[in-house]
C-alpha cells in the first residue's frame, strides 16, 4: 500500500457523519453557494494536522492528487503538508513549494484552506520580495484568490510590516462578497494591534465606504464608544 492509499485510509477511519453533516453547513455546500460540491469526512483540523505531519514526506504528485479531491479534508490535508515542507525546506528549495502551491489554487477553494496556508507559504516567500502578485490576486475575478492576497499579508503584518495590508485593503474597499469583507476586516485589526494610530487613520479615510462586515471586523478591539463613532460615521 503507497503512502497516498494510507492517508486516504487513516483520514476515513476519522471521518463522523454527524460533524460531518455540520460542516457541509457551516462552508455553504449547497447549490450555487461558494462551497457548492465540496464534500466533508467530519474529520477535524487538528486530526487532520496529525495526519498532514505523519505523511509530511509524500512527494508532489501525491500532493496535487489530494488538491484535485472534492473530499475537502483531503486537499486541507494537503495544504498543511506543504506548510509542512515549507517550513522545513532550504530557502533554495522553498520557490519550489511556492511555485507548486501558487499552480494548483483550483485546490485551495474554501476560506478554511486559504486561511491555513496563504501567509504560511505565499506570505512568508514574499516578505522581502515583490509583491505585484498579491496585487493580481486582489484585482481577480476568483474569491479565494482576492481572499489569498489579503491573507497573505498576515506574514507581514507579524513582523509589523503593514503598508502591503493596507494597499491590498484599498483594492478590496468595493468587494461584493462577504468573505472577503469577514478577511479584510480581520488584516486590518491584526494590523491596528501593531499600529492603532495606522488604522484609526485608515479608517477615518475609508470608512464610510468600507462594507459594514468589514468595518466591524476591523474595529472590534476598539473601546465602544469609538466603535460607535465609526459606525455611525461620525469618527
Amino acid at each position: 500500500m503507497n503512502a497516498l492509499t494510507m492517508l486516504r485510509k487513516e483520514l476515513s477511519a476519522l471521518s463522523d457523519a454527524k460533524k460531518a453533516k455540520i460542516l457541509a453547513g457551516f462552508f455553504r455546500t449547497g447549490p450555487g453557494e461558494y462551497g457548492e460540491g465540496d464534500v466533508f469526512l467530519g474529520v477535524t483540523v487538528p486530526k487532520s494536522r496529525s495526519v498532514a505531519k505523519k505523511f509530511s514526506g509524500i512527494d508532489f504528485n501525491s500532493i496535487k492528487n489530494l488538491l484535485g479531491s472534492k473530499i475537502h479534508e483531503e486537499r486541507l490535508v494537503a495544504l498543511l503538508i506543504l506548510v509542512e515542507k515549507f517550513k522545513k525546506a532550504p530557502m533554495g528549495a522553498q520557490k519550489e513549494i511556492v511555485d507548486f502551491y501558487t499552480s494548483n489554487l483550483q485546490g485551495v477553494n474554501n476560506w478554511d484552506l486559504v486561511d491555513l496556508s496563504a501567509d504560511k507559504i505565499l506570505g512568508e516567500h514574499l516578505l522581502d520580495r515583490d509583491k505585484q502578485l498579491l496585487h493580481e490576486y486582489a484585482r481577480s475575478p476568483s474569491l479565494w484568490k482576492r481572499r489569498i492576497a489579503i491573507v497573505s499579508t498576515f506574514a507581514f503584518i507579524k513582523r509589523k510590516r503593514l503598508e502591503e495590508t493596507f494597499a491590498i485593503a484599498e483594492l478590496l474597499l468595493g468587494d461584493r462578497h462577504d468573505l472577503i469583507h469577514k478577511a479584510v476586516g480581520w488584516m486590518l485589526r491584526e494590523a491596528g494591534k501593531r499600529d492603532q494610530k495606522r488604522l484609526k487613520d485608515f479608517l477615518k479615510e475609508n470608512h464610510a465606504e468600507m462594507p459594514r462586515t468589514m468595518l466591524r471586523y476591523a474595529i472590534e478591539k476598539f473601546p465602544e464608544r469609538k466603535r460607535k463613532a465609526f459606525l455611525e460615521g461620525i469618527a
